[in-house]
């Protein structure tokens, strides 16, 4: 477990503390996690990335390999575009999770550092006669994400001209002299970016976007606002044994593309029918704290599990969320089942404001 390259700068940051978080040592938190969490729903945010590694794809026939190894389209990616993809094993189940961006002369993976290591070796045996080079850039490149309502004008004071981009698009910009890359994150719902540069040039960046106004977070306060988003994470709410289709990330798949490990799976689900449980959001009444592992039960009958939960403060209201997998027959929003002695209800996930703003009585109101 390697160190990030801006948490090499230690006491400079003013972390409160520091931990692992998917594979890298980087900083949990600089002041309390709800404070970082509201900051980044309601101003501006600015967080190490280091965690994430990046990997190099080059070669004549990269486009061509890479498409019959993952799960969404890569022949037809357009040049500073990425997608989401998942990496699957001949059985269907999935060996990872990345985001693809097609570079010009190169592919860009981009993955948890703690995924980095099976994905490589994943690659290396699938590269038979192909003109494919892989090569791991995680000491070359790192980045630094930007998050909430003031993002843009907080880039905008520390010298970054923004371009309009969709959704995991990638264009090139220079700062202060220094190559850099933006990349506009996959959230619809709330701006984000990604810089990706230097390592040598990180804290420079960490300070300069500091100083025009961002506040610092910690990973602590990144899980509250993944979990919040409802967006899975390997390892944690994905794991080797799920299937695709189990997820509810139809983001990652795409049923028009060609031949892929694993398609095989993946297409017999599709024709035959749903799988029989999915991905899913939780909210605790009563703000009752909830166990990840925790079963779910409906009726005395076990029907799903917990696989991350947080306990937040929204709009001054206490609330406990989780995410999970649930049977499809139980799963509707609204449906109430019970995780121990707590009440949940199944909710559409994201976690949608005005969810979280209701009252306990009116989800129990809500229709079953």
């Amino acid at each position: 477990m390697g160190i990030t390259a801006l948490q090499a700068h230690g006491e400079g940051l003013g972390a409160a503390g520091v931990g692992e978080y998917r594979g890298a040592t980087t900083a949990a938190r600089f002041s309390a996690p709800q404070a970082e969490f509201d900051a980044l729903r309601n101003g501006c945010g600015v967080y190490d990335l280091g965690f994430r590694a990046k990997i190099s794809l080059t070669g004549g026939d990269r486009v061509r390999w890479l498409n019959g190894m993952v799960t969404n389209n890569i022949r037809d990616l357009a040049v500073g575009s990425g997608v989401y993809a998942f990496l699957l094993n001949p059985q269907g189940h999935i060996l990872g999770d990345l985001n693809a961006y097609n570079r010009g002369e190169s592919i860009t993976v981009d993955t948890d550092s703690g995924q980095a290591e099976k994905i490589l070796a994943t690659f290396e045996h699938y590269i038979i006669m192909d003109d494919v080079e892989v090569t791991n850039l995680s000491e070359q490149l790192t980045a630094l994400g930007i998050a909430g309502p003031k993002a843009r004008e907080v880039l905008a004071a520390a010298g970054f001209t923004i371009p309009e981009t969709q959704p995991l698009q990638v264009v090139p910009v220079k700062w202060q002299g220094a190559e850099c890359a933006l990349v506009r994150g996959e959230d619809t719902e709330h701006v984000c970016y990604e810089i990706r540069l230097a390592p040598a040039s990180v804290k420079q960046l960490w300070d300069a976007l500091r100083a025009a106004g961002a506040a610092p977070v910690g990973s602590e306060a990144l899980e509250l606002q993944r979990i919040v988003s409802g967006m899975p994470r390997y390892g944690v709410d994905i794991r080797e044994r799920d299937l695709p289709q189990e997820t509810e990330q139809a983001r990652a798949l795409n049923f028009n593309k060609g031949c892929y490990v694993g398609q095989e799976i993946v297409e017999r689900i599709r024709s035959r029918g749903a799988v029989h449980r999915k991905f899913s959001g939780f909210v605790a009444h009563g703000g009752e704290p909830i166990a990840v592992g925790a079963k779910l039960v409906a009726g005395e009958k076990e029907v799903g599990e917990i696989t991350s939960a947080a306990s937040l403060r929204f709009a001054g209201r206490e609330k406990t969320v989780a995410l999970g997998y649930i049977r499809r027959e139980v799963g509707v929003p609204g449906r109430e089942v019970m995780v121990g002695a707590a009440k949940v209800t199944v909710v559409q996930l994201p976690f949608a404001d005005s969810v979280l703003l209701q009252e306990e009585s009116s989800l129990e109101q809500r229709p079953a």
